[in-house]
């Protein structure tokens, strides 16, 4: 291979960001333990075990709008808004709608319920408003974090994002919240907003809607998206295994198409203890 010097390079490249992602992968997965056991000791001190997945929400509710003083900062944009330690412990994030839903959707998940954060679009396909669903039953309902409330008809009965776009509905259930805009309205939600990814974004969602029609559905992306510890130990592997395959494929190449074969590093050991030991 000495005698190829551009595919050395390439192949010194993928094996240092093998090494790379590796270790990016370790660390997001000590990052993930240690978010995880944060959240349950905040689930233990405000959720009994023993209640069912509507009284879970409420007692979440009742702990964010209600909870112990919070810490205040003079500059909110310099705390992580993925990062459950700065969304369940300052005071802004909380009274913001997207942060106190990720407040909410961390402990959700972390005390057992299924969760997800819904986005409410207006006509440019921008956000709105952020609430977050729970599944209740076979149900997925409509639970409002920074308005610390579970959405209810008058006779108490639980909705769902379908059951809010009926404007008579929405207005029955938001009449009795104080100051709710009236502009949240649920004609066009969405799970994940792939407008944000540069370039590609604005055609990424009819390609898969085309290709897997219940791609956002089908798949809870929420935790992807709402806690940068899960997001970095998830792509870091993905991106680990597909610099594997890419080695792999590099390597049968090399040897197959162009008839360069590398020393493998078993081998350069074994030779190396040859001559140690005296047997060249």
């Amino acid at each position: 291979m000495k005698r190829h010097p551009l595919i050395q390079v390439c192949w010194f490249a993928i094996n240092c960001l093998l090494i790379v992602s590796l270790a990016a992968a370790l660390y997001g997965i000590g990052w993930e333990f240690s978010t995880r056991s944060f959240l349950k000791g905040f689930t233990d001190a405000i959720i009994p075990a023993s209640d069912n997945p509507e009284q879970k929400a409420e007692a979440i509710l009742a702990w964010i709008a209600n909870g112990p003083a919070r810490r205040s900062t003079t500059n909110p944009a310099d705390l992580s808004l993925r990062n459950p330690e700065d969304t369940l412990n300052f005071q802004q994030l909380l009274q913001v709608c997207g942060t106190a839903t990720n407040a909410f959707v961390n402990l959700a998940e972390s005390t057992g319920l299924r969760t997800r954060r819904l986005l409410l679009l207006n006509g440019n396909r921008a956000s709105k408003h952020v609430v977050a669903e729970v599944l209740v039953g076979d149900r997925w309902i409509i639970v409002d974090p920074s308005y610390h409330t579970i959405f209810r008809k008058r006779d108490g009965q639980l909705v769902t994002q379908s059951d809010l776009r009926n404007l008579q509905t929405f207005r029955e259930v938001t009449e009795g919240i104080p100051n709710y805009p009236q502009t949240y309205t649920y004609e066009s939600t969405a799970h994940v907003r792939l407008r944000r990814i540069p370039v590609v974004g604005r055609y990424l969602r009819g390609i898969f809607n085309v290709i897997w029609p219940s791609w956002e559905e089908s798949i809870n992306w929420t935790l992807l998206v709402e806690r940068d510890s899960f997001a970095m130990a998830v792509v870091s592997f993905v991106f680990f295994f597909f610099l594997l395959a890419l080695r792999f494929l590099f390597s049968w190449y090399c040897s197959k198409r162009l008839g360069i074969s590398r020393v493998r590093l078993r081998d350069r050991i074994v030779r190396v203890s040859q001559v140690l030991a005296g047997n060249p």
